[in-house]
C-alpha cells in the first residue's frame, strides 16, 4: 500500500536481514500439507500476525459475525513473541507459524499460496470488519473476471468520522497515497475505480497471482500492495473500492508518529523499485522530471522533520539494488494500459493536490 500503511507494526531490529523470506522454515497447525478451501469456500481470510495479540480478540469476534459464511480464515504468524502462538492454538485457528519474520509480503504471500479457494481477502489484525463486510467485498470482485482485487471501505477505528483509507493512489510524483485518508468518512460512498488496494483490507483474485506474481519480498513491507496493483493494470485488469464493505482499522488512528528511520528508508527504497520494476525506460524518461520535483520536496520535508539521512539512505539502496528487482518485461500487446496508467498517474496527482489542500483548509 502506500508508504504510511503500517501493515505489520514492524520492528527494524527484527527485519532488516529477511528481505527474502523464510519459506521452509514454518509449522502449520490444524491442517499441515493441506490446503484451505476444503468444504468449496468462496474466500479465505488470510491474517498476517507479528506480535499483534492484543488485536486478535476483537477482529476474530468481528469475523464471527459476518452473516455472510462463504469464508475461512488462515492466520500466518511471522515469528510472534507476545503470546500469540499459544493464543491461535489455543483457539484452534488454522494457521502457519514461520520461525521468522518475513514481512508482510513473505506472510501473505505463504497465506495466498496455501488457499485453494477463489479470492483471498487480506485482512490487517488491527482491524474490526463490520458484520456485511465480507459479503459485500465477494459481491464485488464477482461482478467482472477482470476484477483483480477490492478495496474496502477503512474508517479509522478511534476517529469514526474520519477516513483511513477509500483506496489507494499513485501520482506522477512518484508518491503512493491514500485516497480519503483524514476527510470525512460521510463521503467516499461511490464505488469507483482506485490504482491499487490497500491490503491492510482487500481482497484478490487468487488466480491473476500466478499470471502477474505474487507481493514482492523485496519490499519487505510498504508499498508491496502499491506495486502488485499496479503489475495488474499494466496487465489490463482493474482494481476498485467498494464503499459498502466497511472496515475499522487501529492503524492511522493510534500508531503515534507516521514516521520513523526504518519506516522513512524502506518507504523510500521502495518507491524506487516501483518505479523501476514497472516503467517502461520510454515511460520513466517521460516522468522523470516530476518523478525529481517529488523526491526533491519528500526530501525537503523529511530535512524538516529529521528524517533527511534515512530518506536519501532510502534512495540510495534503492539506487544500487534495484537491477536485482523482477522488472515487469514491456510487452506491445499492453501499450494501451500504460497511455491507460499514465492518465491514472496524472489524475492521481491532481487528487492528491485536491485532497492535501483540503485538509489544510479544514484546519484554519
Amino acid at each position: 500500500m502506500s508508504d504510511q500503511n503500517n501493515h505489520q507494526n514492524s520492528d527494524q531490529n527484527n527485519h532488516q536481514n529477511n528481505h527474502q523470506g523464510s519459506h521452509q522454515n514454518s509449522r502449520q497447525h490444524n491442517h499441515p500439507h493441506r490446503r484451505c478451501g476444503r468444504e468449496g469456500k468462496k474466500a479465505t481470510v488470510v491474517i498476517p500476525n507479528y506480535n499483534g495479540l492484543s488485536f486478535m480478540e476483537p477482529c476474530f469476534k468481528a469475523l464471527e459475525l459476518q452473516i455472510c459464511r462463504d469464508f475461512e480464515v488462515l492466520v500466518v504468524d511471522n515469528g510472534s513473541t507476545d503470546g500469540s502462538v499459544e493464543w491461535l492454538k489455543d483457539q484452534g485457528v488454522a494457521s502457519i507459524f514461520l520461525d521468522s519474520n518475513t514481512g508482510f509480503s513473505g506472510a501473505v504471500n505463504r497465506g495466498i499460496r496455501a488457499a485453494s479457494t477463489p479470492y483471498v481477502i487480506l485482512l490487517n489484525n488491527d482491524t474490526e470488519p463490520d458484520c456485511h463486510y465480507v459479503g459485500e467485498m465477494i459481491k464485488a470482485i464477482e461482478r467482472s473476471p477482470r476484477i483483480f482485487s477490492v478495496s474496502s471501505k477503512m474508517i479509522q477505528m478511534y476517529h469514526k468520522e474520519l477516513m483511513d483509507d477509500a483506496g489507494d493512489m499513485y501520482s506522477l510524483l512518484g508518491w503512493a497515497f491514500q485516497r480519503g485518508v483524514g476527510r470525512s468518512s460521510a463521503g467516499y460512498n461511490k464505488a469507483c475505480r482506485v490504482f491499487s488496494a490497500c491490503a491492510g483490507a482487500a481482497i484478490y483474485r487468487r488466480k491473476i497471482f500466478d499470471e502477474i506474481g505474487y507481493f514482492d519480498e523485496m519490499h519487505f513491507a510498504y508499498l508491496e500492495d502499491t506495486d502488485v496493483g499496479y503489475r495488474a493494470r499494466i496487465a489490463g485488469y482493474d482494481n476498485i473500492y467498494c464503499p459498502s464493505a466497511v472496515v475499522y482499522h487501529v492503524g492511522s488512528g493510534t500508531s503515534g508518529s507516521k514516521y520513523n528511520s526504518f519506516k522513512v528508508k524502506l518507504a523510500a527504497r521502495n518507491n524506487v523499485y516501483l518505479n523501476y520494476k514497472n516503467m517502461p525506460a520510454l515511460q520513466l524518461a517521460v516522468n522523470l522530471l516530476p518523478i525529481m520535483a517529488g523526491i526533491a520536496v519528500k526530501y525537503m520535508f523529511f530535512r524538516k522533520i529529521g528524517f533527511a539521512k534515512d530518506y536519501v539512505e532510502g534512495l540510495k539502496e534503492g539506487i544500487a539494488t534495484a537491477g536485482t528487482c523482477r522488472k515487469v518485461p514491456y510487452d506491445p500487446r499492453h501499450l494501451r494500459n500504460y497511455f491507460a496508467i499514465e492518465w491514472e498517474l496524472l489524475t492521481g496527482t491532481l487528487i492528491y493536490l485536491y485532497e492535501f489542500t483540503a485538509r489544510q483548509i479544514a484546519k484554519l
